[in-house]
């Protein structure tokens, strides 16, 4: 099987924490240059350190705010001039809890600037040099709500499911390119945002984040929460050559907790 992702390049947004930095890890360790895109300057510089001592490819970091698209169009255009996209990995911060009924309308809006739009200004700017490459792998972590919404969730869930419509019908036009669109879907994976989660929803039912933590678990068949390597090594395999037929298609990576296949 090949794995190797050497002389290939990958742009992973999010990448500074949680499954995008567990990401970003795993395709540099198949030989990928990588670079990872966030805007929390700290923890960018931290986390491109560790991507250094994983591998001495040259890594990058860009520094960008998603819930401003056309400054994030602006930048990776200049950037994927000299630095041609191969492997993109679609990633930002879940919006707030709560439920759909108590949402403000800028919330929303907010929300499909930073998912949507920003996917589609980005993809668009890489879209030439995969082309050019004859190689491109669109990857879109988005979460289970895409098949069954999560209570509590109500701005995540709308904007989860357009997201993966936006990447189904997207996969339609670039499968002639050679190019593959596929969205993960994670479920509960132990990260800082499904801690800033328990606690939000402990907090409505008048109990400890790790008493609601523990409720959760009893959901999932295998008992336990996912780790961030484990989301990471599925998004390896999909922007590898060895998953060069698998297009237009969501894979849930979740304990088997989600009710439908």
């Amino acid at each position: 099987m090949n794995l190797s992702l050497t002389g290939k390049h990958a742009l992973v947004c999010g990448g500074s924490r949680g499954i995008g930095f567990a990401a970003a890890k795993e395709l540099a360790f198949l030989g990928a240059k990588v670079t990872i895109l966030s805007r929390d300057v700290d923890s960018l510089l931290v986390a491109a350190e560790q991507l250094d001592v994983t591998q001495k490819q040259g890594h990058h970091f860009l520094v960008a705010d998603l819930s401003n698209p056309e400054s994030v169009r602006d930048l990776i255009g200049e950037f994927a001039k000299d630095n041609p996209v191969h492997i993109l990995i679609n990633n930002a911060g879940g919006p707030r809890s709560g439920p759909l009924v108590e949402v403000e309308i800028q919330q929303l809006a907010h929300a499909f600037a930073t998912h949507i739009m920003s996917s589609q200004v980005i993809t668009q700017v890489v879209l030439p040099g995969m082309k050019e490459a004859g190689y491109g792998r669109i990857i879109n972590i988005i979460s289970t709500s895409v098949k069954q919404p999560i209570a509590g969730l109500g701005v995540s869930n709308t904007i989860r499911g357009a997201m993966a419509n936006w990447a189904k019908t997207l996969a339609g036009e670039v499968g002639k390119d050679g190019i593959t669109v596929n969205n993960v879907l994670p479920g509960m994976t132990s990260t800082e945002r499904l801690q800033e989660l328990f606690k939000s929803m402990a907090e409505r039912l008048h109990i400890t984040p790790e008493e609601y933590a523990e409720q959760v678990k009893t959901t999932i068949p295998m008992g336990r929460f996912a780790t961030p390597s484990e989301i990471a090594n599925v998004i390896a395999f999909l922007a590898s050559p060895a998953a060069s037929y698998i297009t237009g298609t969501n894979v849930v990576v979740d304990g088997g907790r989600t009710g439908s296949l």
